[in-house]
């Protein structure tokens, strides 16, 4: 197999892009760039002798969302059509509006998908099917929609539109009604069809995650097939932007993939039509879109992306060093006026800046003067990644970040993050006055984009808040704040085992459907904002820490919750009731407690609690035995389980430092576990929990399950 090498070639920079908002056009040696950013402009530019000239501009009032092509079905895709707020624009290839069609939504367009003549629209909850621009069909989803297609009508005879929904699941519609929906691993944020033309049937689509995995789904007319799923096993990033291209030239399209921590990836197929890892280059900022194609030199193909921070450029299959050696360097007289044009270009911006400085200074001294504070978008993302139990919170600035000061008013750990290099440092803090807290991350030159690890305590709940502050003039901060909630280490699942030992708790009062999903959604991530439609509401939970499960079946009147975890369901009546007390809302509890799920719990904690407690054990013993082995030159008298104790000792000790205060939390855990199952008893055991420390010391699970079942 060919080794595939591609360079970094920069084009332009733009302003602040939205995902999916550049496209290449179609036809001619070389392609045009089509691309749409934030502040409203749409470029359409020409490669010519590397300078990137501008084909047509177009300027909306409104940031460009999305932008897509068209054409006839089966045809060309030579036409251009973006979102800006409600309304959709229309654009031929040499720049021609032809539409300007106002859909009069009232949430502005997020994505949208163009086929023949008909046009899909999504807000964040309500799609939207338009006929040559006549309102056809409409559907509200239970949650928020982040991208749509519709399968190829050349190959179809229905008009089927799908839906990337955060709970999920993928939507397939017919008309206006939900024909099915399609489980998938992670939220998914971004849609695209397999090869050309969505595979030899016409139904095949990838999906990328927000989790950072992906996958190829087959939509059958009564039911999906899953075709295979890439693994994020290297925790990278979110996937925002998915291509398929022909770029390793063997006649068989492969899979281009943009995540947000800025990797971009090209699989090829093997035998069996499974992906397999061809090439990798990282970005130092979020990969907002990927398109194949030939953009600068005529022969040579290339990857264009699109960044965040408005980058666009291209990895090409064109060699741009030469080779060294002893001949002379021959500059053409193309690339001398380039340097010349450059140098020209550099010296007017430094005059320009110098400019606006005497101005600002100028008028900053006045006695009219009045502050400009200059603004600056912040892209910033909190997720509960599945793997480790802890939250991702990636900041993302155009401007260079000088530092980010983090606050929270509940008890957190901040984990190492290998790709972050910036400097930490913790300052004191006192918890009595609910600060928990206090950390800055001081940031090197053109760091653009800074991603922290956090994990919470289940059960302890508040705010956690980043102060970011840019390498601008004059100093400014923005201050963005995220909910840690209380059951935060919880996922949303579609499968529920009620085989398990469960406990359940029963809530009745006088509150409506929206007050209690109000309250659930207070309790539990990943939960839509607007209340779903239906009578009565059922989600379902997994723990990212322990594969605990929840069940939560709520109606007007009364809700349910079943857990195989007593812990969980304690929480809940906790916090539910401490909400509806706020509301002066009476409820009655009825609860129903399993015996069987404590030890069932200890069972899930076990492998974990015994690693952890063995990690522990061989870190202690290190020290001891490099001292050992500076001593001693033939470490044959050792046993071979200390041998590889000392040959693995980087390891250990990174492993431990990267999980700290494990053993810890798992402690708590068991603590939790055993107040809150006698608290349902009516019985206070906190007078015991030293005895329970002391069992745990000298963990035998056995012990601890006979522990618990003789302490009432």
């Amino acid at each position: 197999m060919m080794e595939l090498n591609l360079s970094r070639v920069d084009y332009l920079q733009v302003g602040v892009t939205s995902q999916k908002t550049t496209k290449l056009l179609p036809g001619g040696k070389t392609q045009r760039i089509v691309v749409g950013d934030q502040d409203g402009l749409l470029q359409c530019l020409q490669m010519k002798k590397g300078d990137a000239q501008v084909v047509f501009k177009a300027v909306s009032p409104k940031g460009i969302t999305r932008v897509e092509l068209g054409g006839p079905v089966g045809g060309a895709r030579e036409r251009v059509f973006l979102s800006t707020g409600s309304e959709i624009k229309g654009f031929t290839k040499k720049g021609k509006n032809f539409l300007s069609f106002d859909t009069n939504l009232s949430e502005p367009i997020q994505s949208m998908y163009v086929e023949g003549s008909d046009l899909f629209t999504c807000g964040n909850y309500v799609y939207n099917h338009y006929k040559d621009c006549k309102d056809t069909n409409y559907f509200l989803s239970a949650d928020k929609i982040s991208d749509v297609l519709c399968l190829p009508m050349e190959k179809n005879d229905d008009i089927t539109p799908v839906l990337a929904c955060q709970d999920r699941v993928l939507r397939v519609l017919q008309d206006a009604e939900l024909l099915y929906e399609v489980e998938v691993p992670g939220p998914p944020v971004v849609l695209q069809l397999y090869g050309k033309e969505a595979g030899e049937e016409g139904n095949e689509i990838l999906y990328g995650t927000s989790d950072g995995r992906v996958g190829l789904v087959q939509i059958g007319r009564f039911a999906p097939s899953h075709r295979w799923e890439l693994p994020n096993e290297k925790r990278n990033g979110g996937v925002l932007s998915l291509d398929n291209f022909d770029i390793t030239a063997d006649g068989v399209l492969d899979l281009i993939v943009g995540r947000d921590d800025g990797l971009v990836e090209i699989y090829s197929y093997d035998e069996a039509e499974e992906p397999v890892q061809r090439f990798n280059h990282t970005l130092s900022e979020s990969v907002t879109s990927v398109q194949g194609g030939c953009v600068a030199t005529p022969g040579y193909d290339e990857i264009v992306c699109t960044t965040y921070a408005g980058w666009v450029l291209g990895l090409t299959s064109e060699q741009q060093t030469k080779g060294m050696g002893p001949s002379e360097v021959v500059i053409t007289a193309a690339a001398t006026s380039k340097i010349g044009s450059l140098k020209q270009e550099l010296d007017n911006l430094q005059q320009k800046v110098s400019t606006e400085r005497e101005k600002y200074q100028q008028s900053a001294g006045s006695k009219t003067a009045i502050s400009a504070v200059p603004g600056f978008n912040i892209n910033d993302k909190f997720v509960l990644n599945r793997e480790d139990a802890s939250y991702t919170l990636s900041l993302e600035l155009q401007l260079p970040i000088d530092n980010v000061l983090l606050q929270s008013d509940v008890p957190i750990d901040l984990l190492d993050v290998e790709k972050n290099s910036a400097v930490v440092s913790y300052s004191a803090c006192n918890p009595e006055e609910g600060n928990y807290l206090l950390a800055t991350y001081r940031c090197q030159a053109n760091t653009t984009r800074l991603e922290l690890k956090i994990r919470s305590i289940e059960g302890q709940y508040g705010t956690l808040q980043a102060y970011v502050t840019p390498r601008v003039q004059p100093k400014t901060c923005q201050v963005k704040q995220y909910n840690i909630k209380p059951l935060s280490l919880h996922q949303r699942t579609h499968v529920f085992d009620d085989n398990r030992p469960l406990n359940t708790v029963k809530l009745t009062g006088q509150f409506s459907l929206a007050e209690m999903h109000s309250w659930v959604s207070f309790c539990l991530p990943e939960l839509p904002e607007r209340t779903p439609p239906g009578e009565t509401i059922t989600f379902h939970f997994m723990s990212t820490f322990l594969d605990t499960l929840l069940e939560c079946v709520y109606s007007k009147g009364e809700a349910v919750f079943r857990s195989d975890n007593i812990s969980t369901i304690s929480i809940l009546k906790d916090v539910l009731t401490k909400e509806a007390t706020k509301k002066k809302i009476r409820l009655d509890i009825s609860y129903d407690i399993n015996d069987e799920s404590i030890p069932y719990t200890l069972n899930l904690i076990h492998p974990r609690l015994e690693y952890q407690l063995l990690l522990a054990k061989k870190v202690q013993l290190i020290d001891a035995l490099k001292e050992l082995q500076v001593h001693e030159e033939d470490l044959t008298f050792m046993s071979p389980e200390y041998r590889q104790i000392l040959e693995e000792a980087d390891a250990l000790q990174a492993e431990f430092k990267r999980q700290p205060c494990h053993l810890e939390r798992l402690y708590g855990m068991i603590t939790d576990l055993y107040i809150d199952k006698f608290k349902f008893k009516g019985v206070n055991v906190k007078g015991k929990v030293p005895a329970l420390l002391e069992v745990l010391d000298n963990y035998d699970l056995q012990t601890l399950v006979e522990f618990f079942n003789t302490s009432a």
